[in-house]
């Protein structure tokens, strides 16, 4: 198992998150205990340290099964981390209710890391609000040793992870984003690691292989890569990439059986980084994958001036390309929840004015249209 340095401690590169853990009857609230704690014995025998959770993960049975598997081990010899759960703004004022009811959950008397969890624009005024006392609370609880590192988790924009950097980023000690080679140019994933580097933030990684996504390419995709390097796995290469990344500290993936665990141990028994050749291809093949979804603008915004509604034309089609990239997912939904109803895909009214003037030709209309439609289900 590699190992990185984090402050004073090690960590296994490898970290076992526990979102996607076996289930029963294809419940997701029913999580296979039995499974769990083979693959928990598993990793930790295998030298993984790290464990990731969350309240709302397995409709809230997470951080009990994942404390449950842990609690056979010394609490030295993991590190536990689990998040305070800001997508739901219902729970902006509970902080220290639901931090209180997460230790007891784990059955732990401190977490090692835990996080600001999905800061995005749904959320972020609410999270620098300090009528709700959420920031000076948790730094309470750093204080008192009852959280060891702080940190935050972000699915929010550029403009999203930097505002809330102007804010807390004196404090935060690691920070958590989806990166993978398909978001490192989809979603401005290299803007964010950058940003994360002025601040001297390590990165934390979610979502390695694009839920699921990236651990099976099309023939032709697989061949390329396999002319590369005949011996790597397809799944391998997602986590070379990130290899390739400086700043990347944790690598996060939420495993669902025994068999994608051992795997992915094996893959993290040694570095072996893309070289240029290796990489630029891999960046190429992401960016064929997702022209095949994604409408080609440029964010010229000449469309916003000419739109009555004056509707963020450029932001829309950033979240349609995402949503249709992902075949559904959240955090198109999660971001528009932000905007209001005038401001919204629906809003448009289909009169073309905005296609006039629009360099790619893109037919917008449609793809509002469209968007909605795939919004409704």
């Amino acid at each position: 198992m590699i190992y990185k340095e984090f402050q004073d401690i090690k960590l296994s590169a490898l970290g076992l998150g526990a979102m996607r853990l076996p289930v029963m009857d294809q419940d997701y609230a029913k999580i296979d205990e039995v499974a769990t704690q083979k693959m928990v014995d598993y990793a930790m025998a295998q030298g993984v340290n790290y464990y990731d959770t969350a309240w709302g993960y397995h409709e809230g049975n997470s951080e009990p099964a994942i404390g449950k598997a842990l609690s056979k081990y010394p609490r030295e010899s993991y590190y536990l981390a689990t998040k305070f759960p800001g997508y739901d703004l219902t729970n902006m004022d509970k902080a220290p209710e639901i931090f209180e009811q997460q230790l007891k959950r784990c059955g732990v008397e401190y977490f090692d890391f835990y996080l600001f969890h999905n800061v995005c624009e749904m959320n972020i005024d609410a999270y620098l609000d300090e009528r709700y006392g959420i920031y000076p609370y948790l730094m309470k609880q750093k204080n008192a040793g009852r959280i060891r590192h702080l940190g935050f988790s972000v699915h929010g924009t550029y403009d999203i992870t930097k505002r809330f950097l102007e804010s807390y980023g004196a404090d935060m000690e690691f920070c958590q984003i989806q990166l993978n080679y398909i978001d490192w140019e989809f979603q401005d994933a290299k803007a964010k690691v950058e940003l994360l580097k002025e601040y001297d933030i390590p990165v934390w990684v979610m979502e390695p292989l694009r839920g699921g996504k990236l651990s099976a390419l099309s023939a032709e995709n697989t061949e390329k890569l396999k002319e590369l390097r005949s011996d790597e796995s397809i799944p391998a290469w997602a986590f070379r990439f990130l290899q390739t990344i400086p700043g990347v500290t944790m690598v996060l993936s939420g495993m669902s059986n025994l068999e994608q665990l051992e795997q992915n141990i094996r893959t993290f028994a040694e570095e072996k980084p893309l070289n240029m050749q290796e990489l630029t291809t891999l960046l190429k093949l992401a960016d064929s994958m997702t022209k095949k979804t994604a409408l080609p603008c440029t964010a010229c915004r000449y469309c916003v001036g000419h739109c009555p509604k004056e509707l963020d034309i450029p932001w829309l089609l950033e979240l349609y390309n995402e949503h249709s990239f992902t075949g559904d997912g959240f955090i198109a939904p999660m971001a528009l929840m932000a905007l209001p109803s005038e401001k919204q895909p629906g809003a448009c009214i289909g009169c073309q004015s905005c296609e006039s003037v629009c360099p790619q030709q893109i037919k917008i209309s449609e793809a509002m249209s469209d968007f909605v439609r795939k919004l409704n289900g």
